[in-house]
C-alpha cells in the first residue's frame, strides 16, 4: 500500500526540485529574448491629494532584450507600452481609462500611440543589481531615464516551457511634467513611481 504513495510523492516532488536548479547568468545562451506577457507587469503609483498613492497599470507591453551573458553591460533593451492598455479599476459610469488614454491632457494616444524606452548604457552595481540608462519617449518628448534593475534568476531550460528564460525586477521614477503631462499638479503628484516585473523567453 505504501508503493503508490511513494510514487505519487516522488512525482509531486520532482517539479519542485527542478525549480531549484537555476542557471548562472554567465551560462545562459546569448541572443534575443522577448517578454512573456503572462508574467510581465508594469504598474505605477502617484500621490493623490496627499491622501493615498493611487495605483494603476499598463497591460500591453512588448520588449526585446538583446542579451550578452558573458558581459551583461553589452546587452540592449527596447520596450514599448500601449497607452490605451491603461487599467485603473476606476469605479463609476465614466470611461476613466479611456479618458486617461486618449485625452490630450493625459496620454493622448490618438496622436502618440506608444510609449517607448530604449537603452543607451547598462551598468552593474552589484552581483544581481544594475542600472539601465536610456531614453523615454512619451507625448512627443524624449528625455533620459534610468531603471534600477534586479536580476531574479534564469533557466537554460525554463520549467514547463522548455525554453531559456530570464527574470528581472525594475523600478524608476518619472517626473511626468518633464514629458508635458502637468494636469492637476500638485493635487495629483508630479513624480510617478514605476514598478516592473518581467520574465523573458528566448526568441
Amino acid at each position: 500500500m505504501l508503493k503508490p504513495f511513494i510514487v505519487a510523492s516522488a512525482l509531486a516532488i520532482t517539479p519542485l526540485a527542478a525549480l531549484a536548479q537555476t542557471t548562472p547568468i554567465a551560462s545562459m545562451p546569448a541572443g534575443v529574448y522577448v517578454t512573456d506577457p503572462t508574467h510581465t507587469s508594469v504598474t505605477w503609483k502617484v500621490n493623490h491629494m496627499g491622501l493615498s498613492n493611487y495605483t494603476a497599470r499598463f497591460t500591453r507591453v512588448n520588449a526585446t532584450l538583446t542579451f550578452d551573458p558573458k558581459d551583461p553591460t553589452k546587452s540592449s533593451l527596447i520596450a514599448i507600452i500601449d497607452p490605451t492598455s491603461i487599467r485603473t479599476d476606476f469605479i463609476g459610469d465614466e470611461d476613466f481609462d479611456g479618458v486617461l488614454a486618449k485625452n490630450e491632457q493625459w496620454f493622448n494616444a490618438g496622436k502618440y500611440p506608444e510609449i517607448k524606452f530604449e537603452s543607451t548604457k547598462i551598468e552593474k552595481t552589484g552581483e544581481k543589481t544594475g542600472k539601465i540608462y536610456g531614453n523615454l519617449s512619451m507625448l512627443g518628448v524624449t528625455k533620459p531615464l534610468t531603471l534600477n534593475v534586479t536580476f531574479n534568476g534564469a533557466y537554460a531550460e525554463k520549467p514547463f516551457m522548455k525554453t531559456p528564460g530570464l527574470g528581472f525586477s525594475a523600478n524608476t521614477v518619472v517626473k511626468r511634467s518633464d514629458w508635458g503631462m502637468s494636469q492637476h499638479v500638485p493635487m495629483v503628484g508630479d513624480d510617478v513611481g514605476v514598478f516592473i516585473e518581467t520574465e523573458w523567453n528566448k526568441k
